[in-house]
Formats: C-alpha cells, sequence, structure tokens
C-alpha cells in the first residue's frame, strides 16, 4: 500500500502544479513573490502522510482524490505553506480539508489588494478597552491597553484590525460570540481551542473579519473563493443560539426519557434516528496541537 502511495500521490501533486501554472497563464493568477507553490505542495504531501481519519486510517489513501486535489489548490491559491505552519488537513469521513491556522489567516488577507496591515488581539478581563465610531459611523477601537498581570485571567474578547489603503477596519468579537462561532464548527468540544484560546480567538475574529471584508472588494475572484471557501469547509453558516440548542438537548433528553417509560425499556428505534455527532480524532489534531504549542513558546 505504501509503494502505491508513493507512486500516485507525486502524480496528484504534480497534477495539481499544472493547474496551477494554467490558471497562472489563463486567468492572471499573481502568486506571492516568494511563494513556490512545487515547495508548498511538497511539504503539504509529507504533512498529508501523518493526517489520519477518526478511525485511524491514513488519509491519502482513504479520502476522496477530488477533495485531495481541491484542498491542495485551495492551499496555493492563498499562497500557504504548512511548512510555515500557515496551514493543516484535517479528513472528515472520506473528504480532506485544509484549515487555516491564525498565521495562515493573516497571510492569506494580506494577499488581498489594499491590504497594508493585519492583526488580531484578544482582550482579557480588566484590560483597558473602549469602542467608538468614526465620522461614517463605523465601529473602531478607542483604546486598547493591555496589561501583563491580566495574561492569566479570563478572555473576555477579541479583536481584528484591516489597515488598508482608504482605512482601518475593526471586527469585534466577545467571548460569548466566539464560543458560539466554535460550537458551530465541524469539530465539536475542539480541545485545542480549549488548550490555545488565545491564537483560537485571534484566528476566529480574524476569520469573521476576512469574510466581511473580501466580500465587499474587487480583488481576484479565484482568492476570494479559495479564501470562503476554506472558512465554510469550518464553520456552519446558519447561525445558533448556543442557550436554545442546550434547551433543545435537554427536552430530547426528557423525551427520550418519557419514551423510556411507555415503552418500559430502551429506546432502540428513538437511539437510532439521533444524528450522530462526528466524534472528534485525536490524531487529527496532534500535530496541530504541537504546532501551536511550539508558536506559543
Amino acid at each position: 500500500m505504501n509503494q502505491i502511495q508513493q507512486t500516485q500521490q507525486p502524480k496528484l501533486t504534480d497534477q495539481v502544479l499544472a493547474r496551477v501554472n494554467q490558471i497562472k497563464e489563463q486567468q492572471g493568477l499573481a502568486l506571492p513573490t516568494h511563494y513556490n507553490a512545487s515547495n508548498a505542495l511538497n511539504a503539504a504531501y509529507l504533512a498529508l502522510q501523518k493526517v489520519k481519519t477518526k478511525n485511524g486510517q491514513n488519509a491519502l489513501q482513504t479520502c476522496d482524490r477530488n477533495s485531495v486535489s481541491k484542498a491542495l489548490l485551495d492551499m496555493v491559491l492563498q499562497g500557504l505553506s504548512p511548512a510555515k505552519e500557515q496551514c493543516y488537513f484535517i479528513a472528515y469521513g472520506n473528504q480532506l480539508q485544509m484549515q487555516r491556522s491564525y498565521f495562515g489567516a493573516v497571510a492569506a488577507v494580506k494577499r488581498i489588494s489594499g491590504v497594508k496591515k493585519v492583526i488580531a488581539e484578544v482582550v482579557h478581563q480588566d484590560d483597558e478597552f473602549e469602542l467608538g465610531s468614526d465620522e461614517d459611523m463605523e465601529l473602531i477601537v478607542k483604546k486598547f491597553v493591555p496589561n501583563f498581570a491580566n495574561q492569566d485571567k479570563p478572555i473576555i474578547g477579541a479583536f481584528a484590525l484591516i489597515k488598508t489603503d482608504e482605512g482601518n477596519r475593526y471586527t469585534v468579537m466577545t467571548i460569548k460570540e466566539i464560543k458560539q462561532s466554535w460550537s458551530q464548527t465541524r469539530q465539536k468540544n475542539n480541545r485545542v481551542q480549549q488548550n490555545f484560546g488565545q491564537e483560537m480567538a485571534k484566528r476566529t475574529v480574524l476569520n469573521r473579519a476576512a469574510k466581511m471584508f473580501i466580500n465587499t472588494t474587487d480583488d481576484s475572484d479565484l482568492l476570494t473563493a479559495a479564501i470562503n471557501d476554506t472558512t465554510k469547509n469550518e464553520y456552519d453558516d446558519d447561525p445558533k443560539d448556543i442557550t436554545a440548542e442546550a434547551q433543545q438537548e435537554d427536552d430530547k433528553a426528557k423525551a427520550k426519557d418519557l419514551m423510556k417509560q411507555a415503552l418500559g425499556g430502551e429506546d432502540n428505534a428513538n437511539s437510532n434516528s439521533q444524528e450522530a455527532a462526528e466524534p472528534e480524532s485525536e490524531g487529527q489534531y496532534a500535530e496541530v496541537d504541537q504546532q501551536l504549542q511550539t508558536n506559543e513558546g
């Protein structure tokens, strides 16, 4: 199996590279000056060898070939590389998806025309933080004074700044909004979010800022589509109310208990009809954990 993988996969990366070169010639795709697509694809191939499905199988051997090609193409279109810890790959069933790290989100947004600077910060309890508005009634951060003594205190929110030729664009999220966004991800109770809350909160607010910003620009459709697709891979666009969701789960549990009492035993039919939540694979996030721990250090 390994021999088959080694002979087939390089052909796949070669096909993606050929497609990238075709797009460059036909549609004028402009990659970052110092970005080497071939090197990025080789780094991705090495990273993919460590990606496992939730059943512990190698993603390259089990994932749909088209999904692997698309994940690699989206990576290149955004000018990202796993070697720079800008992205990572996750297998959902037989579908492979590429997701951006915080560093990847910064790099992708910087590629949009007119963007000069991209940054995100978290706000801890007791930090000085003040919002306001400019003459156009646009939200601005008037004051942000972090305090080293507050670093170990709870995160109460985060904000992102996209500095452009036309001015500054701010996006602000409370911790409740951030956690609600996390509840939309395909990986529920993600331990990366729990263990690396600061980096993940910054990435979340930057993803929202990017989504709001790029859809109002006249930049390359290829780039904006790749950024949007990567975000959609991770998040459910349908808003959910966490409180309402919890109440629904409680109602379901009570209904199930009543059904058990009525049947005098286990409600097998009802248990079979419930939607199964996709369990988190420890192997899927092991590499991401290690990457973020390196960054924190």
